[in-house]
């Protein structure tokens, strides 16, 4: 029950975040609209099918391979936002890290994988944590963005390492569980300022 609330909640912010970014898309035709757009609506779909299909779908190639787009997603966005002199190359990290993560957990290329997914996660994790405090002309209390980034961050690689079979510090699988759905939440709520801030 815990779980479905925190989900519930995790589902209503990613779903705000949705439309505020089709809104803002609409007014300006931003194309770093669509890439945040396109991470929160992952987010979204992710959480209505760990509702509806429960926790074990984690352990899907083809689930970690389609969420793997919501930290590439948010960090293209600010790439293409705030860092125009190297938005092109990251997102050519970006397309290769989606297609390696998807070939290496798909096809079962465990050694490759174990470098794919914290490589690519990793990076994409960073630039959402760190880019928010260098970005130039950001609005004050972006920086909630970059706390987001640490929360998804933590969460996305402590899964990464599970679904390797190995566990990162203390991130048991069984300590991930309990904190997964419940990181969620506060994750997407520090997005949710953060992004609001923009106005």
């Amino acid at each position: 029950m815990k779980d479905i609330i925190f989900l519930l909640l995790t589902g209503l912010l990613a779903a705000y975040l949705c439309w505020y970014f089709y809104q803002r898309y609409n007014l300006n035709k931003a194309l770093h609209n669509i890439y945040y757009l396109m991470g929160f609506a992952v987010l979204l779909i992710s959480g209505l099918l760990l509702i509806f299909l429960g926790l074990g779908i984690l352990a899907s190639p083809y689930v970690l391979t389609v969420a793997s787009l919501i930290p590439l997603g948010i960090s293209m966005g600010l790439a293409e936002e705030y860092f125009p002199k190297w938005k092109t190359y990251f997102k050519w990290f970006a397309a290769i890290g989606f297609v390696a993560i998807a070939i290496t957990s798909i096809g079962d290329m465990d050694t490759l994988k174990k470098i794919a997914v914290p490589l690519f996660h990793g990076m994409a994790g960073l630039v959402i944590f760190l880019g928010p405090f260098y970005a130039k002309g950001a609005p004050k209390g972006f920086w909630w963005v970059g706390i987001g980034g640490v929360l998804i961050g933590l969460g996305g690689i402590a899964l990464a390492f599970i679904s390797l079979g190995k566990q990162l510090l203390f991130f048991s699988p069984e300590f991930v569980m309990l904190i997964l759905t419940p990181l969620l939440f506060p994750m997407t709520g520090a997005f949710a300022i953060g992004f609001a801030k923009k106005g």
